[in-house]
């Protein structure tokens, strides 16, 4: 008669289940809570024994068998046991509100001592929507056990904003309060502040991937596409199979238009993670900057099979449906992306850009609002909303005046501002703010060397009005620049430069007599 003991089981199965076998680790496991426990009993035997119920129970919640997991802990006291039973009965009890409650009934008492208990507590109520009790057990939770970090990303999906915190008991000195307070300004479209901590992060943990990663992200979104680029290409020389984050890289790669990069980095992406939601993104990338945008959509309705609630995803397939002039699909794909993340103004700008295309002005403009209160300093934000006001049902010059000035102030890279600045006072009579904004608009195109109508618009006009104030000197300067461009602008050029010159032959011709003539009395 083969004779092994229940501890003996419970260790084999807990080597194997380190090293991957999973199945092998299972069958142990069932086999070792088969056995009675073994007589005598020392103390390292009866936690291994314990160990063989906990073993079989955590195969069973990996597996999602949640109910299965809880009936194996059924007998358990231990602080650890307790929380995976209930931690498998809460995911169980997810859309059924009365098993919910019931659970949220048990927890109460066992929060007050244990902080993974208090944890698990404040997620059913964030479930229940009770999220101010739900702050109160995080930070419970927090204080007692700092290094939880899905404790802090549930407490993120709580706070309205980072001046909450202050109100917020926290363990602020721990530096795990810093990577919390890095992250909310990220969400928030802080930027600066959370480059400015993961600077400071990077010295502490210098070796840390995922500083390395939230950098980039930051820079992605501060549009510095150059340097994201070169911390996603750090990361990817560390580690060639890596696909987090891989998505943010692939959005820089369509930015730049980077077909051969982003054409690599989606073979292999497809290759080393085919079934992840990142790579079925990257591939969406791939053939939408190649204008296949029926297989993009493919890719990214993949992604949201694999997980429902991949914001990139959702944003990204409103953006091809808008493509394919499909603004229904875009609308419901957007309204999904805001229903995942209402804090991004990516799916509340996507919005305001389909109304715009239904010729809506009205809800485009509310859209362009909620994305700019969302991100105040970028100027393309303020830019829609002024194209909104300028629309022709709601002709409203004034306001658009106001967008492009908040536009113009917070760095528009492309400058658009400046030319619609310039348009709107023209169009109102308003020449010497008009003659200010083309000014400042042809400075800008001569230091990026831009090429365009834009330049001739304002010489054009700069040229005239210098010509109708009578600073004849300047006016001849802007028709001098004229004659580099062709067509109707240099024939126009011509015609003013004769204009200005005949102007300037009659300044320069005495007055007839030329003599002072005095009267006496």
């Amino acid at each position: 008669m083969v004779r092994v003991s229940r501890a003996e089981l419970a260790h084999a199965a807990s080597q194997m289940r380190e090293r991957g076998l999973i199945e092998a680790s299972q069958f142990v496991s069932a086999l070792a809570t088969s056995l009675p426990r073994d007589k005598p009993r020392t103390r390292l035997v009866e936690a291994e024994e314990d160990d063989a119920s906990f073993e079989l129970a955590r195969i069973y919640f990996e597996q999602r068998q949640y109910r299965q997991c809880a009936s194996a802990l059924k007998d358990a006291s231990d602080s650890k046991s307790c929380f995976l039973r209930w931690h498998a009965l809460a995911l169980d009890a997810v859309g059924k509100p009365e098993e919910l409650q019931a659970l949220r009934s048990s927890l109460v008492l066992a929060s007050d001592t244990d902080a993974f208990h208090a944890y698990l507590h404040a997620t059913l109520l964030i479930e229940c929507e009770a999220y101010e009790e739900a702050k109160i057990e995080l930070g419970k939770s927090i204080r007692k056990f700092p290094l939880n970090w899905s404790a802090w990303m549930a407490l993120a999906k709580v706070v309205t904003g980072p001046g909450e915190l202050a109100n917020l008991d926290l363990p602020k000195e721990h530096f795990m309060a810093d990577f919390f307070s890095a992250f909310l300004a990220v969400e928030f479209q802080d930027c600066v502040k959370a480059l400015e901590i993961y600077q400071h992060l990077a010295a502490d943990f210098p070796n840390s991937d995922y500083v390395v990663a939230q950098a980039a992200l930051v820079h992605y979104n501060l549009r510095n596409f150059d340097r994201a680029q070169a911390l996603y290409e750090q990361l990817l020389v560390k580690d060639p199979e890596r696909i987090q984050g891989m998505d943010v890289y692939s959005n820089i790669l369509y930015v730049k238009e980077s077909f051969a990069e982003l054409s690599f980095l989606a073979h292999r992406a497809m290759e080393t993670a085919k079934y992840t939601p990142e790579a079925c993104c990257i591939a969406g990338n791939y053939f939408s900057l190649r204008q296949q945008h029926e297989k993009a959509v493919l890719y990214f309705r993949r992604a949201l099979k694999l997980n429902p609630d991949y914001l990139s995803a959702w944003t990204l397939m409103g953006h091809e449906y808008l493509e394919l002039k499909n603004p229904p699909a875009a609308i419901d794909a957007y309204r999904r992306a805001v229903g995942v993340s209402p804090r991004d103004y990516r799916a509340w700008y996507g919005l305001g850009q389909t109304y715009e295309f239904l010729q809506m002005p009205y809800y485009a403009l509310y859209y362009y609002r909620r994305a700019a209160q969302l991100r105040p300093t970028d100027a393309r934000m303020w830019c829609a909303m002024g194209q909104c006001y300028e629309s022709e049902k709601l002709d409203m010059a004034s306001a658009a005046i106001r967008c492009y000035r908040r536009a113009y102030i917070n760095d528009d890279r492309e400058g658009v501002a400046l030319h619609k600045l310039a348009n709107l006072h023209k169009q109102l009579g308003q020449d010497e703010y008009a003659a200010h904004y083309f000014r400042k608009n042809l400075i800008r195109i001569n230091e990026e060397k831009a090429t365009g109508s834009d330049a001739v618009e304002a010489l054009l006009f700069l040229a005239a009005h210098c010509r109708n104030i009578g600073s004849l000197s300047e006016a001849e300067e802007y028709c001098t620049q004229l004659l580099d461009f062709g067509g109707p602008a240099k024939e126009k050029a011509k015609s003013l430069l004769m204009e200005i010159r005949n102007m300037q032959d009659l300044q320069d011709t005495p007055s007839p007599g030329g003599m002072d003539i005095s009267y006496s009395p």
